[in-house]
């Protein structure tokens, strides 16, 4: 089953070493007035946006990096409320660096005198035959997500809804053979150049998905220099996260108010297999799969096994309830998993958050734990399929 990505720290990556001064000259062809906006990391977790005004379609900025990250360009001031697709996507570096851009064709910007702004064109050259194929994909996509957000503000009925999510699910699945090609392209550029910060970059997203060994072992081979470096802290905090989600980790004990307003702890389990089942009433495949889970539910439910559900609904607590509802699948345990926004804009710790222990990045994502409390097996982001799960169920409650 295919997972959905969840929410993550903005790309706009802060790094903590001293930090350093770039300069970044540029020309915009068919615009001589204006402004151009560079947003780029800045402080504490943060980023800034600059602007300089356009003299003779020419700009300058001048600033301060902690190391190479990906920046953005754009010549309307940036709107941080929405998704914004006409910006340049800069891989800036401390040092002197040139640009040269075309109004209406940022995404086609050259910037020269970085290094790892090289080796992400070099990437995406090797993408460029997949991402063709990806594009009316993804427009259509788009589309449809555009149409179903403004039918739900518009409070429209439930069945129109789930029509709506059901064409998204068809579009998404002609998306996932593309997908599974740009992923293989990404890898083997991984692979080939540990020590790029292209590839650290990449890393930082691609981790989630990797199993832990496979994660560590791609870790392991960057150089001292990337590993400190702000991506390569961030892989570290991905694979300590994974890790505390994968087998042979004692599971994190939780305590939560339940749907029904009663408490509930993981530790009142202790002695059960316990399935815990990370999903969303938005998440298409999530909730696909529960037909299965109901079926593995009433298998191994008298034998000792137990599911809790926890929602990536915190904004949304009706559309969870409705959603569980609808499938059917209020038979076991439900909480919410204590997505705090605030605190992860500000970056600031969320202690209640239970996907954070569990390193839970994609959608569905199952952890099975153990009657001692120890996790048995990870299926979804970074782990196993389902089949694996079916598999392991029948082999420990067999010898029941």
């Amino acid at each position: 089953m295919k997972q959905i990505p969840m929410l993550i720290a903005s790309c706009l990556l802060i790094t903590n070493v001293q930090a350093q001064s770039f300069t970044l000259s540029g020309k915009v062809e068919g615009q001589t007035a204006g402004y151009a906006y560079l947003s780029y990391p800045g402080e504490k977790g943060s980023y800034r946006t600059d602007s300089a005004q356009l003299q003779n379609g020419k700009f300058t900025f001048k600033g301060q990096l902690s190391g190479p990250s990906m920046s953005s360009l754009a010549l309307e001031r940036p709107d941080p409320m929405s998704y914004d697709n006409t910006s340049a996507s800069l891989f800036l570096e401390p040092g002197n660096m040139t640009v040269s851009v075309k109004k209406g064709a940022l995404k086609e910007a050259k910037l020269k005198g970085s290094k790892a702004q090289a080796d992400m064109d070099q990437l995406d050259e090797a993408r460029k035959p997949v991402a063709k194929s990806l594009a009316p994909l993804s427009a259509e996509y788009n589309r449809l997500n555009g149409e179903y957000i403004a039918a739900r503000r518009a409070k429209k009925d439930s069945a129109t809804l789930a029509g709506m999510l059901d064409q998204l699910e068809k579009v998404k699945e002609k998306m996932d053979p593309y997908y599974e090609q740009m992923e293989a392209i990404d890898r083997a550029f991984i692979e080939k150049h540990p020590n790029s910060y292209a590839s650290a970059y990449l890393m930082r997203f691609r981790v989630s998905s990797m199993k832990l060994a496979e994660g560590e072992a791609v870790y392991n081979r960057m150089s001292p220099e990337i590993q400190q470096s702000g991506f390569g802290k961030e892989i570290r905090k991905e694979l300590d996260g994974l890790r505390g989600g994968s087998p042979g980790s004692v599971a994190h004990v939780f305590s939560k108010t339940d749907i029904n307003g009663q408490p509930l702890s993981l530790a009142d389990f202790k002695g059960k297999y316990v399935l815990v089942d990370f999903w969303a009433s938005w998440c298409g495949p999530c909730r696909k799969g529960n037909p299965h889970l109901k079926e593995v539910y009433a298998k191994y439910k008298d034998k000792g096994f137990e599911i809790i559900g926890i929602s990536d609904d915190d904004s949304n607590h009706e559309a969870w309830k409705k959603a569980v509802a609808q499938d059917g699948i209020g038979i076991w345990k439900h909480v919410l998993r204590g997505l705090d926004m605030k605190k992860r804009q500000n970056n600031e710790p969320n202690p209640e958050d239970i996907s954070d222990y569990y390193g839970i990045h994609s959608l569905p994502t199952k952890i099975l734990i153990g009657p001692d409390g120890v996790i048995v097996g990870r299926y979804g982001g970074g782990g196993e399929n389902d089949e694996a799960m079916d598999k392991k169920l029948a082999e420990v409650f067999g010898k029941m």
